[in-house]
């Protein structure tokens, strides 16, 4: 089996490079007409199957939105993951786990490894120094899967950590990229990427990462084809997958309706595999 990296350049060369969210927000949900319980949530979960299935790079479900149902919500993502990559669409588990030890490694366990929740990759936080991701990197790498690491996140507050400058003369999200390109060396496009907002005014520089950028942000929030040029080099566009959620979802409820604006942000955004 080609690894994640592999597979995603393979992906976004075939379907384009929009990775599509599934957030079931409690406003989403009423404004498609579901019930604020597991049986809205389900249904909503299986409208955005049927959308993207087949049709994008990259899925991400964000697990806090499933999580807020309890054991039913979980059952919903156990049950929508399974069904994407049993068709071969590459999930990525947005749950932003960040932890030590025995705590990391069962994190890591449970994302990416072939337990119930098992996706293609997870996004994690470093935030607890880049050495507490070891348990998610050595079995990503094992299971020749995927992890994306929170870099330079757009919220106001990130900047806080992110922004400050070590003795190195390096800023701390700069330091994550670093790390990230350490691990995908090789010349293959790599398995860990990052995590950069497509709103923020400036960037780490990412020239050496040779894996994915994905790029929240896009769309609804402010982010697009403009913001991504201004902050991205053009030799490392191609390695952008933006991100795409609420830009999409508020077309819903109507499978038709979810695949037309994912097919105009996929020519959108085509620029970026040229």
């Amino acid at each position: 089996m080609r690894t994640f990296g592999g597979r995603l350049r393979h992906a976004m060369r075939h379907f384009g490079p929009v990775c599509a969210g599934i957030d079931p927000h409690p406003e989403l949900l009423r404004s498609w007409g579901l019930t604020e319980d597991a049986d809205g949530l389900e249904r909503f979960a299986e409208i955005c199957v049927e959308a993207f299935d087949g049709l994008v790079a990259l899925v991400k479900p964000q697990v806090a939105f499933f999580e807020a149902f309890g054991s039913g919500g979980i059952a919903v993502l156990e049950r929508t993951i399974e069904v994407l990559r049993a068709s071969g669409t590459l999930v990525l588990a947005d749950a932003k786990r960040g932890d030590i030890g025995s705590t990391m490694d069962a994190y890591a366990r449970t994302w990416l490894a072939d337990g119930p929740l098992g996706s293609d990759a997870v996004t994690v936080s470093p935030y607890l120094g880049f050495g507490s991701l070891a348990p998610a990197l050595t079995l990503a790498a094992a299971n020749r899967r995927g992890v994306f690491v929170l870099a330079a996140t757009s919220n106001p507050e990130g900047a806080q950590v992110q922004r400050a400058v070590l003795a190195d003369a390096r800023t701390v999200a700069q330091t994550m990229v670093d790390e990230a390109a350490a691990r995908n060396t090789g010349g293959d496009f790599g398995s860990v990427g990052v995590v950069v907002g497509a709103t923020l005014s400036a960037v780490p520089d990412l020239s050496a990462l040779n894996g994915p950028i994905l790029m929240p942000g896009v769309g609804a929030q402010g982010g697009g084809p403009e913001t991504i040029r201004e902050l991205v080099p053009e030799p490392m566009l191609g390695a952008v997958v933006p991100s795409v959620s609420r830009e999409v979802l508020r077309a819903g409820p109507t499978v038709p309706a979810l695949r037309a604006r994912v097919h105009a942000l996929q020519d959108t955004f085509a620029f970026l595999q040229k």
